[in-house]
């Protein structure tokens, strides 16, 4: 029986076995464009030559830290099929502006396409409704079409990009963070 319910507890081995990474067959190339009167970025969807594959490594000791804070704060949830953890959403309250960022979201593999990302996507939202806040905001890459689709599909629009969220050569190297928000 799938149940959506509080994460309490948190073991790096569940987020890589959830969310191992992701391959992409496509990506939004990112031009930008500056002239004295107009600055004007552009994605267009690309087809890629060979696939895009991402591995993650949620191994950082940071990155832990703020996951098992978010947990204990009692804002992420997890799908449950049975006793086995198969969905996560990591999540962290913003007060300044009424915001619950999601920090990770996922669905493992054996689990995925029977709405499940969908439900918990929903469950997130009535959580930050309870909470009074405002938008829903989960940050991607360029490459992750498959994530973008998802978002899309669940009433998240792209909000904005970073050119250099992830190192000062984002653009150069490819790889470029997109924001999407949920407005509630």
């Amino acid at each position: 029986m799938m149940t959506i319910q509080p994460l309490t507890t948190f073991w790096v081995e569940d987020l890589e076995r959830i969310m191992p990474g992701y391959t992409s067959t496509e990506k939004y190339v990112i031009t930008r464009s500056d002239s004295s009167d107009q600055i004007t970025f552009q994605l267009r969807l690309a087809t890629l030559p060979e696939p895009y594959v991402k591995v993650w490594d949620f191994r950082d000791p940071f990155m832990l830290d703020q996951y098992r804070t978010c947990i204990d704060a009692g804002l992420s949830l997890g799908v449950f099929d049975n006793a086995q953890l198969v969905g996560v959403a990591v999540c962290e309250e913003q007060l300044w502006n009424r915001s619950l960022v999601i920090w990770e979201f996922g669905v493992a593999a054996s689990h995925r396409q029977r709405g499940i990302g969908r439900d918990l996507m929903n469950a997130t939202a009535e959580l930050a409704r309870q909470k009074n806040l405002r938008v829903l905001l989960a940050e991607t890459q360029n490459t992750n079409v498959p994530a973008i689709r998802f978002y899309q599909a669940v009433g998240f629009e792209l909000d904005g990009l970073d050119l250099s969220y992830y190192s000062n050569k984002d653009l150069d190297y490819g790889e470029v963070a997109l924001f999407m928000k949920r407005k509630l």
